[in-house]
């Protein structure tokens, strides 16, 4: 009898790995590859952050923790934190299906405040570096040229 090569396991009966299965469902609902990478890479950190716990074994509160330690500790934008908890539903609604209890206990991040700029004609020939007395007040932008100069 000759040496027979063992065969690779049935891969149909190996267990799909948590992240290959969130990748799978965004592929299915047709999410972007940039989007894909962002929630599995948030959807990693969450596990790390929980000692590696699978998602099944967390909750809501694991949740706010986690959302909150952004926010507070890590001091992360509102976008960032909102971009993670997007992450975080998919995983719990679409991959594992469960349906998390509203997070009433999420400390937000802030939303910077932004103030329109306006400069005034001084500050603008300033960035723009143009001579005060361009500006002849005339309306057309300070591109008038005398009487004299036109006809030479």
């Amino acid at each position: 009898m000759r040496n027979q090569i063992p065969r690779p396991p049935n891969l149909s009966d190996a267990p799909v790995r948590l992240l290959d299965q969130i990748r799978e469902r965004l592929r299915l609902k047709h999410y972007s590859i940039r989007t894909e990478k962002s929630y599995v890479d948030w959807i990693r950190r969450y596990i790390v952050f929980h000692n590696r716990q699978h998602p099944r074994q967390l909750g809501s509160k694991d949740v706010e923790r986690f959302l909150t330690y952004l926010a507070v500790d890590r001091e992360q934008s509102a976008s960032t934190q909102n971009q993670a908890l997007a992450a975080l539903l998919f995983l719990y609604r679409e991959v594992l299906g469960v349906e998390l209890p509203w997070l009433d206990d999420l400390v937000h991040a802030k939303r910077g405040t932004f103030l329109p700029v306006v400069l005034s004609r001084q500050e603008v020939r300033a960035l723009l570096r143009i001579p005060a007395m361009a500006d002849t007040g005339s309306g057309d932008g300070g591109h008038h040229r005398s009487v004299a100069t036109q006809a030479g």
